[in-house]
């Protein structure tokens, strides 16, 4: 988790301290904020949620009642398809330098990504969820990560560390290239309007999920809204300074869920294609009232960390002077 994001946390819950005409109530004690869900309670779990994303015998075991509020939160970027097995596995990864991947070829790449990002999604499985297995992966380079779309002059630190890495393989890097262009460009198809830059969106946290080890990618977009004193009335710090995301309607958007294949129990075999949603966080929906805690409710943000075992930030920033220059930088 970066730390702009604990200080948002911090932020938002000092706001609601601040202004709120009666106080919030305590969080639990246990860092499990939630419990199963069962046939008594139509409360939703995380849990719940990567169910539901996942083969017909995981979402088989969801409460029905949760299943169908939650399945009304999916706004996907890719048709869900959760055929049982890949209809071949080596897709590779090929784009062109104009017109990138079809739109065929684009929903191949999220249901049955290059081989090496299944064998990531493997291994994450193998480890028996260990964030180790990925951080073994990243080459030990360290780059320093320059200002971004004047980040440095604003005194805005966008990254956990000053520093970041890649991965050894190339493939896997471009991997995560791909997925950020494609949210930003299906995004406005499902209502979430959203552009790649420091204020919008920009990160990812990259986890394993805490019962199965399927490995995920929580995105958050409108991570820095404008200041208004109207609509939103919260100092988020020097990394807030400039910004021209608006709060509104696309906030209940910003939580973008990517889910690797999942892995079967024999080598060549698989139970669940790759998934991209947008989690729409509505007020009206369960997702706001159930996966939200209650001190960022204004905010609509889900925390990776209750996803899963969080391994690494994946952050997509546009580090060039005068011509666009995206690259990665996980931290």
């Amino acid at each position: 988790m970066s730390y702009p994001l604990i200080k948002f946390r911090f932020a938002l819950f000092l706001s609601f301290s601040l202004t709120s005409s009666s106080s919030l109530p305590p969080l639990p004690v246990s860092s499990k904020r939630y419990a199963p869900s069962s046939s008594s309670t139509s409360k939703a779990t995380p849990s719940d949620l990567l169910s539901l994303l996942g083969s017909k015998h995981h979402s088989s075991g969801v409460n029905p009642v949760v299943a169908r509020e939650l399945k009304s939160c999916f706004k996907f970027l890719v048709p869900f398809s959760p055929v049982e097995q890949p209809p071949h596995r080596k897709l590779g990864f090929v784009r062109s330098k104009h017109t990138g991947p079809s739109w065929r070829k684009q929903n191949e790449l999220i249901w049955w990504p290059p081989e090496a990002v299944l064998e990531l999604a493997r291994l994450a499985v193998d480890s028996g969820g260990d964030p180790g297995a990925i951080h073994r992966l990243l080459d030990p380079t360290v780059i320093p990560v320059p200002d971004c779309e004047g980040s440095k002059e604003e005194r805005c630190e966008l990254t956990r560390t000053p520093y970041g890495r890649r991965f050894i393989c190339e493939e896997l890097n471009l991997y995560l290239q791909f997925l950020f262009e494609l949210i930003a460009d299906r995004g406005p198809s499902v209502g979430l309007d959203v552009t790649l830059n420091r204020f919008d969106l920009f990160h990812g946290h990259l986890f394993l999920a805490e019962d199965s080890g399927r490995l995920g990618i929580l995105f958050h977009a409108k991570e820095y809204p404008s200041y208004d004193k109207q609509v939103f009335p919260y100092n988020m710090g020097f990394c807030q300074r400039g910004s021209n995301v608006t709060y509104g309607d696309s906030m209940n958007l910003r939580n973008i869920l990517w889910l690797a294949p999942d892995p079967g129990d024999s080598d060549d075999s698989w139970v669940a294609p790759g998934v991209l949603v947008v989690l729409d966080a509505s007020p009206d929906g369960i997702i706001y009232r159930d996966l939200i805690p209650d001190y960022v409710k204004f905010a609509r943000t889900i925390y990776e960390d209750d996803l899963g075992h969080v391994a690494v930030d994946v952050n997509y920033l546009n580090v060039g002077s005068e011509t666009r220059n995206y690259q990665i930088f996980i931290c």
